[in-house]
């Protein structure tokens, strides 16, 4: 877990990719926590050996799962957030395959919820149109982004359909797949343009924070 530098304004649940384990936010939450922002990114059942380590729910299990089956995963890191912040903002932030399953926890948890941050979402679960699905019960602030080309139409055909009042699809330049995309080391030079457009929407829901001091991982 990585807390807030100064005063925390929300919590963020920070899931990651296929393939992959919380490492993926290892340079990526330190940033978070200047905004104001707690966060913790969790091993799901869905993942494997990336960012030179690998994925402790898979070890333990013996394997990876499907896509679906770590749905359970996330809801209950929504449910620690809510026992650790009962009343304040909690954040749901998807990368690849969970960037479609933070839409079903927002449609399926609407109290719970408060905001979704979908990096690369796309139709990643099975038949149909799930994920569009969900999105068409996705009220709270929602921000979008993807890699340039056939993603941003993927995203785009998921996020028209969100009644939200606040909906941003943010289309960079440059960009990689999923939370990579705020990566130096995958997206070297161009990873600010999104890390503006991902502050002004977290700004927009949970206000501005100054964050003195310095920010320290917990385990």
């Amino acid at each position: 877990m990585y807390r807030a530098r100064g005063t925390e304004r929300a919590v963020a649940l920070l899931f990651h990719q296929a393939g992959s384990n919380a490492a993926e936010y290892v340079p990526i939450a330190p940033r978070l926590t200047r905004l104001g922002l707690t966060c913790l990114a969790i091993d799901q059942r869905a993942g494997g050996r990336m960012w030179g380590r690998g994925n402790r729910t898979v070890a333990r299990l013996g394997r990876s799962t499907d896509f679906l089956a770590a749905y359970p995963d996330l809801e209950a890191a929504v449910a620690w957030a809510r026992k650790h912040r009962p009343k304040g903002p909690v954040l749901v932030w998807g990368s690849s395959y969970t960037a479609a399953l933070v839409l079903r926890l927002a449609a399926e948890h609407p109290k719970q919820v408060d905001g979704v941050l979908s990096f690369s979402p796309g139709e990643y679960l099975g038949p149909g149109e799930p994920v569009r699905g969900w999105a068409s019960e996705v009220r709270q602030p929602l921000f979008v982004t993807s890699a340039p080309g056939a993603e941003v139409y993927a995203a785009a055909r998921i996020i028209e359909v969100s009644p939200s009042p606040d909906k941003q699809q943010f289309v960079p330049q440059v960009g990689v797949h999923a939370s990579s995309i705020l990566r130096e080391d995958r997206n070297p030079g161009a990873t600010e343009p999104v890390w503006q457009a991902v502050a002004a929407f977290l700004t927009r829901v949970i206000g501005e924070t100054a964050a003195p001091g310095s920010s320290h991982r917990m385990r």
